[in-house]
């Protein structure tokens, strides 16, 4: 699907800041951004992110902090047909 077929089926912009320790300093916080098409309150993209980094990266996870904005929702957007030429 587009990212516009996405938004309109209620899909917003999830992103995502992941500090982790670092695999050879384990004392050493890094960060990591994601963002991804997702669904509130359920965030299972996110969700299977999180579980993917747990099994398959090095670094431990120390937090992740999330923020989820709509784009748009079905009811704001319509089809237009026609076009006003003024002067």
């Amino acid at each position: 699907m587009t990212e516009t077929e996405l938004m309109l089926k209620g899909y917003g912009l999830t992103t995502a800041e992941m500090y982790y320790h670092m695999p050879d300093h384990p004392h050493v916080l890094n960060s990591f951004i994601w963002q991804d098409y997702d669904l509130a309150p359920d965030h299972s993209r996110l969700l299977t992110f999180i579980d993917f980094w747990r099994d398959e990266i090095e670094g431990k996870l120390h937090s992740v902090v999330y923020t989820h904005r709509k784009m748009i929702s079905p009811g704001e957007w319509r089809n237009v047909v026609g076009e006003f030429t003024y002067h």
